[in-house]
């Protein structure tokens, strides 16, 4: 199982938490530091396509732990730090004769996720369920209109099922986003399927698809509008590469991922990078907080 561990990390370098079947051990843990960049875009999905006034470049610094409660439930825990800047950027509103373009640059924290996972069944398929709260921690800057994450509270149920079949793995999702504070709700559905092409490395594809419910709507002040960060009904049909180099209890990973459509996402490329670290059985007093804290924060919503 330690080499399907060690997959389930690499997830997160794309996914803001982990969508594999495969739960911790009881006091068992991971933690995986991952780096991903959407650079110099201004090509947004739509209907149709569009450009906003200058570029964006998306930065996310992330750290991603999971750590086992017992030997079926594990606790999630993601903490991503979002720099974003805009460049040449010129308001449409504003009437003026030569160089008017501006550039802005932020550096915030986003939406903390904060998950359980709980395994069902550990026979030839692996089946299980999960819950993730995103807290609405993230920022807004007026002068730059610069958003760090959607302005709400996530709740995401998903049913997850998962084989390993020789040197070969497969996994898949399906769940919703529910979403506060006005923000349209999605549907989700994705997999992956992975080979271990040598002793120290693994190759993996995957599929990612997020289809908004169109079921709500909010108001954005006009810069935000135009420059699409974090705003409502954003969906897309994503897929992507990605690769581990795996040494013992720790790795360093590798990808990217586009999208063949979608609607007020970037029509560019993500590429990420990590590195991952899985301990032995150890108990760690900051994850039982975090687990009280999650606790906490459902029953007090």
């Amino acid at each position: 199982m330690k080499p399907i561990y060690l997959l389930i990390a690499l997830f997160t370098s794309l996914q803001a938490t982990a969508q594999s079947p495969w739960t911790k051990e009881k006091g068992q843990f991971f933690t995986n530091l991952s780096y991903s960049s959407i650079s110099d875009y201004s090509e947004l999905f739509g209907d149709p396509d569009f450009n906003v006034s200058g570029t964006i470049t998306d930065r996310t610094y992330q750290f991603y732990g999971e750590y086992g409660l017992t030997n079926s439930t594990s606790l999630l825990v993601n903490i991503p730090l979002k720099s974003i800047d805009i460049n040449n950027y010129v308001d449409p509103s504003i009437l003026c004769q030569g160089d008017c373009s501006e550039s802005f640059s932020e550096t915030a924290f986003g939406n903390f996720t904060l998950g359980l996972k709980h395994n069902f069944s550990k026979k030839k398929w692996v089946l299980s369920g999960q819950l993730n709260m995103e807290i609405n921690s993230s920022s807004y800057d007026k002068s730059s209109a610069i958003r760090t994450g959607i302005d709400a509270y996530t709740f995401t149920p998903l049913f997850l099922a998962g084989t390993s079949f020789g040197k070969n793995y497969f996994q898949s999702f399906v769940g919703a986003d529910i979403r506060t504070n006005n923000y349209s709700s999605n549907l989700k559905i994705g997999g992956e399927i992975g080979r271990k092409l040598t002793q120290n490395i693994w190759l993996i594809g995957f599929v990612d698809i997020s289809q908004s419910l169109n079921n709500s709507d909010i108001s954005f002040p006009a810069n935000n509008a135009a420059n699409k960060l974090y705003v409502n009904d954003q969906e897309y049909v994503a897929y992507g590469l990605k690769g581990i180099l795996q040494f013992y209890d720790f790795g360093l990973t590798a990808g990217f991922g586009s999208a063949l459509s979608g609607n007020n996402v970037p029509k560019k490329a993500t590429i990420s990078f990590g590195f991952l670290l899985l301990s032995k059985k150890i108990k760690i007093l900051c994850f039982s907080y975090f687990y009280s804290l999650f606790r906490k924060s459902i029953f007090a919503f």
